[in-house]
């Protein structure tokens, strides 16, 4: 049996999330075994994914507008889950996950996962760093731990052949309508290319050769080669970053707390 983590993280806030509950679950469960799955690398290949069925799975996306990156939920259907239980999580930057949840669901119950709980969790938002800044925090990670606990529970039921329904997770079917930010990040005078974005870019969306160059239709605005760029050399267009912080500071006003649905 291992603990495992399927993550897709382009700035590292729903890896935070993740794994604080996948470390936890794993000392509650007593598994020794932890691996992670990084969904975000270009290199990415379904068919070295080993996945037991009495493996414990933690699945964790960032909500993109309410919806899950498209690029996560297609690496994620081409996994094989084989029965094995699944927790879900979705992690946001505090305006609201919409239909990221149940869309999850139905990607991980497609590729022959059961689900057994879901999160949703706070993160600092992607762009707009000052949104929810420096979440996940203290008081998030001991709820996520609290959630964890609860979470055993519930596996150990499951363990000991207990009936255990499926977890209530909000949502739309159909869900809305995809839609994307438009922000695509370009390189400043600071560029040195040095190449470091394009090779972390999930979508090989940059030149290899001069990271000036983006493809803005395969880019998913994930943030990732600003994250990355040693030099601080990236970023999305002023204009629009001030008039998309203008719309979130009335959205994102006051703080949301994370949620566990079983």
């Amino acid at each position: 049996m291992s603990m495992v983590e399927i993550v897709f993280s382009p700035t590292g806030g729903t890896e935070k999330v993740a794994d604080k509950l996948t470390a936890r679950l794993a000392e509650c469960c007593d598994i020794a075994d932890r691996q992670v799955v990084d969904l975000v690398n270009p290199a990415f290949n379904a068919h070295l994914v080993e996945i037991s069925s009495d493996d414990v799975v933690a699945i964790a996306v960032p909500s993109f507008g309410g919806r899950m990156p498209s690029t996560a939920t297609e690496r994620l259907s081409q996994i094989n889950g084989h029965g094995a239980t699944a927790i879900l999580v979705c992690v946001y930057g505090n305006r609201a996950f919409e239909d990221t949840l149940v869309e999850l669901e139905d990607v991980v119950r497609g590729a022959g996962f059961v689900v057994v709980a879901a999160v949703a969790a706070i993160a600092e938002h992607s762009i707009v760093r000052s949104v929810a800044a420096g979440r996940p925090d203290a008081a998030d990670f001991e709820e996520l731990t609290s959630f964890a606990d609860r979470i055993a529970e519930r596996l150990q039921m499951c363990a000991t052949g207990e009936a255990v329904e499926s977890p209530a997770i909000p949502g739309n079917r159909p869900y809305k309508e995809a839609g994307g930010s438009g922000m695509v990040p370009k390189a400043g005078k600071a560029c040195v290319n040095c190449g470091i974005c394009a090779k972390a870019c999930p979508v090989q969306a940059i030149d290899a050769e001069n990271c000036h160059k983006v493809d803005s239709e395969r880019c998913i605005s994930c943030m990732r080669c600003v994250s990355v760029c040693p030099h601080n050399a990236r970023a999305v267009s002023a204009v629009m970053l001030a008039t998309v912080s203008t719309v979130l500071k009335k959205a994102c006003a006051g703080r949301r707390e994370n949620e566990l649905f079983l």
